[in-house]
């Protein structure tokens, strides 16, 4: 079997490898992962020709135009990565009887709604990146439309965070130089571990034996349990910090809730983020007759811990490995 893996540089692709690397593998299965110095994704002809010289049974796109704010005045390059390349390589899975898993965001929605978004909840999305997104969403649903073969899964998810530049890693850098922080708190979303988006991904898709299983295709949200907004997610990362021993200026009284309009972005945000994951719950649930699955060691609440103890873990290990 052959496993290919895009986005390796970033911070799903690097959890992706890093997942691969701690598990026993087969040796009839390869994994190759591919980043920008091997495959530019805006280039189809590149893309296609790697599609046919690989030859995949699994495909993860773990890539995306993340620039969220770049986006607004880059949206012929935006399009073309996080749209028209993950309908090539849907189509080529589609095609070939392949499993195709691709990753979705939180900005596919408006934000206007009260409640927790489900996964049929209508799409409507503000800014570029967003609109890029949900057209990747559509490309993919549609290349699977009409075919016989194949199977795929969209993840949608929210403020990931891993090993890389990010969010948390951000404000323990500014808790560091500066005195006081101001820091939104009227979005709502769920932090998400890149490490675990991974190994919740392959939950759905590999038995023990790293071999594909049947999956019900669709889109599924996957992230966390619980809600919080940035201001709710710095105070817990340097609060976190502080608890690991590290020296910050900043403590979690000293940073500042701001609203939104206070600090405004090029790109427009989805006020509520937040997603339910109960039906990635319940596929996890019902695909888990084998328990000694690898990749999913229980089916019960450990497969989707509160978003505070992994971010607490994550800022543990950081200064552990003296990265804040």
């Amino acid at each position: 079997m052959n496993i290919l893996v895009f986005g390796k540089d970033g911070q799903l692709g690097k959890a992706f490898k890093a997942l691969f690397d701690s598990q026993s593998i087969p040796n009839n299965i390869a994994i190759e992962y591919v980043g920008r110095a091997e495959c530019d994704l805006s280039d189809t002809n590149v893309l296609g020709n790697l599609l046919l010289k690989t030859r995949p049974d699994l495909i993860i796109n773990a890539s995306a135009y993340t620039a969220v704010d770049k986006a607004e005045s880059d949206m012929e390059m935006t399009f073309a990565i996080n749209a028209r390349a993950p309908e090539l390589m849907a189509q080529y899975a589609a095609e070939h009887g392949a499993t195709f898993l691709h990753y979705s965001t939180d900005y596919v929605f408006d934000g206007s709604k009260s409640g927790w978004y489900v996964e049929s909840d209508e799409r409507n999305p503000l800014g570029v990146y967003g609109k890029s997104k949900a057209a990747g969403e559509i490309a993919v649903e549609e290349a699977f439309a009409n075919s016989a073969s194949g199977q795929f899964a969209i993840f949608r998810t929210s403020w990931v965070y891993g090993a890389g530049g990010n969010f948390i890693r951000t404000m323990l850098r500014l808790a560091k130089e500066r005195d006081e922080l101001k820091v939104v708190h009227d979005q709502q979303g769920v932090p998400t571990s890149a490490d675990w988006l991974a190994k919740v991904s392959l939950a759905l898709v590999l038995d023990s034996q790293c071999q594909i299983k049947s999956f019900a295709s669709g889109i599924y949200h996957a992230i966390p349990t619980g809600e919080a907004t940035w201001h709710g997610l710095a105070c817990m990362a340097v609060q976190a910090a502080l608890d690991a021993g590290i020296a910050l200026k900043v403590k979690p009284e000293s940073i500042k809730p701001i609203l939104a309009a206070e600090y405004p972005l090029p790109a427009p945000r989805p006020t509520n983020s937040r997603m339910t994951n109960a039906k990635l719950r319940l596929a996890l649930a019902d695909g888990l007759s084998d328990t000694s699955n690898s990749y999913n060691q229980t089916q019960n609440e450990p497969n989707f811990p509160a978003w505070e103890d992994m971010v607490q873990q994550y800022v543990a290990q950081l200064a552990k490995e003296g990265l804040i």
